[in-house]
């Protein structure tokens, strides 16, 4: 059995280079919504300087990741992305379930992501047009866009998103910048760059800020999706994961830290507590015209609709990978004739983020705040589980299969990165209650871990089953819509008398 060694031309080849890519990415993370929740939450709980550390040390683990991830993509630069890599180093029925958790997760973070929308929204439609809009209908407008988004071409969303994402880190930069020029007291504390006591760091306190840090970072693992339509395909999806952990990375710490400043490192705790989402346009409306707090409220709508926008085409293309290897129907991984994008997946996606709202809305959910937020914690949990699993099957494989990566990428930058993430994994999953903000007692301890195993254990039972039943099929998953070839083995011709030795040559 063999396979040609590189697939055939597949969605729009040659359409995106690395900026465009690392645009997807960084808007799937949706910096400016983690800026305004994740971290006044951190800093409620006393995290203060570790906060900005706290995501410091998560950039680092994931640029180590993001070394076997580059190397996993030049081996296999396709649109199913950790499926394909996991499917090469765990065996195929783990990428198949790989593929089931990726899809599940990503359609999680997108229905709390329109959930947010909904709440974001009302500032503004208040403060405009003097109206109370409910969440649903704002989810549904979101909802149409991202719908509508997803059809059209691979370069011309890609601008539109650069355009959406370079406004969000414009607003934050510049209200960082603001609280930076404009410190609280008129100077830079030390208790700003580090902890005053740092024998007194609460350990598990400071577990729980890795946690979350980890947690803000999904949505940059989005790179490898794009690798098919990139314009060297077995390069720039790599080079892109490096730079949307760097930027991110580096974006997140300054604009945090500036948030210390601003308030100064006694009163953030307070102000945190006080003022929650509203801390970051608290300090801009002290230090900027009121034109700047309002442009920040209509960027981060915007940016919701990037994010999601960026999360339905990751799962479109996975959904198209999954039906061109014949693991769902082949109708999914029909494209459109004029613009090559994914048109079945990305509609089926559509159809299958609608229900979401729908269930939502018939559960009579009044204020989606609460189950927006747990939705992103679900989904971020099982992006850090895919994580592991990519960066154990990078380990596995690269070493199993050397093809001339240096040590750095093929065996020190993955297992540093497995046992970080590891690490980080069980931070995640033993703090629990604190990241849904729930009682310990509460049946979404168990039921959200439970869920996305469920997810998986679905996904490798269908892989096991291809495995029995379709034999063929089962040997294309992780090949990229590679033909298969199967080379039946001929007999050979019996020589005369070869069933009796002892009349040969008598």
């Amino acid at each position: 059995m063999g396979t040609a060694e590189d697939p055939p031309p597949t969605l729009a080849p040659a359409r995106v280079g690395v900026a465009a890519v690392t645009f997807f990415a960084l808007a799937a993370t949706a910096p400016l919504l983690v800026l305004i929740t994740v971290v006044p939450a951190a800093l409620a709980r006393g995290g203060g300087p570790l906060v900005p550390l706290a995501f410091v040390a998560v950039a680092i683990v994931l640029v180590f990741f993001a070394a076997g991830y580059a190397a996993m993509a030049h081996r296999a630069p396709y649109a199913g992305a950790i499926y394909s890599y996991v499917s090469r180093g765990l065996g195929r029925p783990a990428g198949v379930a790989a593929a089931w958790l990726a899809l599940g997760s990503y359609q999680a973070l997108q229905l709390g992501i329109y959930g947010v929308a909904g709440v974001a929204a009302a500032p503004l439609l208040h403060s405009w047009f003097h109206v109370e809009a409910q969440w649903w209908l704002v989810a549904a407008g979101c909802w149409l866009l991202v719908a509508l988004g997803g059809m059209i071409r691979v370069e011309i969303l890609s601008g539109l998103l650069a355009l959406l994402v370079l406004a969000e880190v414009a607003v934050a930069a510049g209200y960082a910048a603001a609280n930076v020029m404009a410190p609280a007291g008129e100077r830079f504390a030390r208790e700003s760059f580090l902890p005053a006591h740092p024998a007194a760091i609460d350990r598990p306190a400071l577990g729980l800020l890795l946690a979350v840090g980890a947690l803000t970072f999904a949505g940059f693992e989005t790179t490898g999706t794009y690798a098919e339509e990139t314009m060297r395909p077995r390069r720039e999806a790599g080079h892109a994961t490096y730079a949307s952990v760097v930027v991110f990375g580096l974006l997140l710490a300054f604009c945090s830290w500036s948030v210390l400043v601003g308030t100064g490192p006694g009163q953030v705790t307070a102000l945190a507590r006080a003022r929650g989402p509203e801390l970051l346009f608290d300090l801009a409306g002290a230090r900027l015209p009121p034109w700047a707090v309002t442009t920040g409220r209509a960027v981060l709508l915007a940016a919701l609709v990037a994010a999601a926008l960026s999360l339905h085409n990751a799962m479109a293309r996975y959904l198209y990978t999954l039906a061109r290897e014949n693991v769902l129907p082949a109708g999914l991984a029909r494209t459109a004739a004029r613009t090559a994008a994914p048109r079945t997946a990305s509609l089926t996606q559509s159809a299958a983020a609608a229900i979401g709202l729908a269930v939502v809305y018939l559960a009579g959910v009044r204020s989606p705040a609460a189950v927006a937020h747990r939705l992103t914690v679900a989904g971020g949990l099982g992006v850090l589980v895919l994580l592991l699993a990519t960066s154990l099957a990078a380990l596995l494989h690269l070493n199993r299969v050397p093809n001339g990566e240096g040590a750095w990428g093929r065996f020190l930058a993955p297992i540093l990165s497995t046992v970080a993430l590891g690490t980080l994994g069980y931070l995640a999953f033993s703090n629990i209650p604190s990241l849904l903000g729930v009682p310990p007692d509460s049946a979404l301890v168990w039921l959200v871990p439970a869920g996305s195993a469920a997810v998986a254990g679905a996904g490798l039972v269908h892989g096991l089953a291809l495995r029995s039943a379709q034999p063929l099929r089962y040997a294309g998953i992780g090949q990229g819509g590679t033909a298969i070839v199967v080379t039946p083995r001929v007999p050979h011709p019996r020589e005369p008398g070869a069933h009796r030795p002892e009349r040969v040559n008598r």
